[in-house]
């Protein structure tokens, strides 16, 4: 089997496709052969070695993480023998952010836990995109107010996997949602479906007149304190994450904020797959739908990082297992 080895941060040149063994389950663990996995924030981070308070878990000098990879969709080769809930043939797909990652392989074994099982309607290509950025949406949209018609929401940096998925769920609920990307994103957002695009090159959406209910932020490249004026009385900021400094300010200075201003700050931490089984029929019918960009082979893999760290993906960058596939030029 083929799997990415990661030897150096930052470096593309060590990275590696090493051909080895294919790996035996644990008892309580299943053997998936991947057939799509996806390139995330996680993974770039890890990469890149970024932000360096990572390193305190994957390696401070060198990563211990030699392979990365969060997001998979697959089908089970084996099952250990304490496993209850597969059987070899079935389709399953999920996040392993939570379990060690591996995902960038052809086989990788995980615990049962990790994994759901693939919606039927959805191709392997399809299934790898929607885990990490499907729950996030799912998540961060739950972490807030409740939805209703005649809300408003912001997305920034909507152009990848997870202002997609937003906006299909809010849509649900009839809000209006507003995406922030590049000027070469806007055509995409408006093609599925934001009701307005702002370009953040050219505009400042924490300087225009509107007001949203929630604003959930992809990128988190500002203080928290540059929202506030954005939000409606009694609104949400949510950021999924960002630099550790920024991070530790919003937390530091929420409860203040909320007493003297009405408003909230709010930092989501992900919970591995939760909310996978809960979008399950709406996957399964089509009303959520992952936005892919690729799918490219594994074998381009240095090619794909290199695009996705670019910030010029359109959505989810998928690897498929299958050589068919190429990198587009890109």
């Amino acid at each position: 089997m083929r799997k990415i080895i990661h030897q150096k941060y930052g470096c593309f040149q060590s990275l590696l496709i090493e051909e080895c063994a294919t790996p035996t389950p644990q008892p309580d663990e299943i053997l998936v052969n991947v057939h799509a996995t996806t390139i995330n924030d996680w993974d770039a981070g890890i990469f890149l070695g970024e932000p360096y308070v990572m390193r305190l878990s994957y390696g401070v000098f060198r990563p211990k993480l030699k392979t990365p990879g969060c997001d998979i969709a697959g089908v089970v080769e084996a099952v250990g023998s304490d496993v209850s809930q597969y059987k070899i043939g079935d389709c399953v797909y999920g996040d392993l952010h939570h379990c060690g990652f591996g995902g960038f392989a052809d086989y990788v074994c995980v615990p049962e836990s990790a994994v759901v099982p693939k919606p039927e309607s959805l191709t392997f290509v399809q299934a790898a995109a929607v885990p990490h950025a499907a729950t996030l949406a799912w998540q961060g949209l739950n972490r807030c107010q409740r939805l209703k018609a005649g809300m408003s929401i912001l997305v920034n940096g909507a152009g990848g996997g997870v202002g997609a998925m937003v906006l299909q769920l809010a849509k649900q609920y009839g809000v209006k949602v507003t995406g922030v990307d590049s000027s070469e994103k806007l055509s995409l957002l408006k093609e599925i479906g934001f009701d307005q695009v702002i370009d953040y090159q050219t505009q400042d959406f924490t300087r225009m007149s509107q007001r949203y209910d929630l604003i959930f932020d992809v990128k988190t490249n500002r203080l928290p304190f540059s929202y506030l004026g954005a939000l409606k009385p009694g609104g949400y900021y949510l950021t999924i994450g960002g630099s550790l400094w920024r991070v530790a300010l919003l937390l530091a200075v929420s409860g203040l904020i909320r007493k003297l201003k009405g408003k909230h700050l709010r930092l989501l931490i992900l919970e591995a797959n939760k909310g996978l089984r809960e979008m399950a029929q709406q996957l399964e019918r089509g009303q959520l739908v992952p936005v892919v960009d690729g799918p490219y082979p594994l074998n381009d893999f240095v090619a794909a990082l290199k695009y996705y760290i670019s910030g010029e993906a359109r959505g989810r960058v998928v690897l498929s297992m299958s050589d068919e596939h190429s990198v587009n030029n890109k």
